[in-house]
């Protein structure tokens, strides 16, 4: 499926295709940012398997954007490969405290701006601490979610870097 390059402007192209522009899109434009936008059937349980078999990349490119909370409720924003899993204990570790877990959904609705399954790390509420898997920012280009279940943003990992400040850690399984 082809993707439709964003530039300034071509935000009356994106209502025609049923593509809302969400704060993930207009952060990533206003930051002039060069990105895709590939919209896609999503099933009601669906997640990086499904999207990735419905836009025909790897899944390991597909990044899942995981909302998760410290001991002491601080909220925080974790990028990993859709195959992988995140070693809570080893991220716990690396930021220094006893202990970080998947946050509730209305947590994170309410920290993020987004529904589970349309969760971005771009445009969110409240700035979060982002930490994404190190080996992320290696491909190019990656897949991650533009703010609405659906629709894929495709970016260079740089820009995880450049707007959102991420911070780089080793915690796949």
């Amino acid at each position: 499926m082809a993707g439709d390059r964003l530039k300034k402007g071509r935000s009356d192209s994106m209502k025609k295709r049923g593509i809302p522009v969400t704060p993930a899109i207009r952060m990533l434009k206003n930051g002039g940012m060069d990105f895709d936008l590939l919209p896609y059937r999503a099933t009601e349980k669906g997640g990086t398997a499904d999207a990735a078999r419905a836009l025909a990349v790897d899944e390991h490119r597909v990044v899942k954007t995981l909302v998760m909370e410290n001991d002491k409720k601080a909220v925080l924003i974790v990028l990993m490969h859709g195959d992988r899993s995140v070693s809570t204990k080893s991220l716990a570790r690396l930021m220094g405290c006893k202990q970080v877990r998947p946050c509730e959904a209305r947590t994170a609705n309410r920290a993020t701006g987004y529904f589970p399954g349309g969760i971005s790390p771009f445009g969110t509420r409240r700035k979060l601490p982002v930490y994404v898997e190190s080996s992320i920012l290696e491909m190019d280009p990656i897949y991650i979610n533009a703010g609405k279940k659906g629709v894929l943003c495709r970016l260079s990992p740089a820009v995880l870097v450049e707007l959102l400040g991420a911070i780089p850690v080793r915690v796949a399984i």
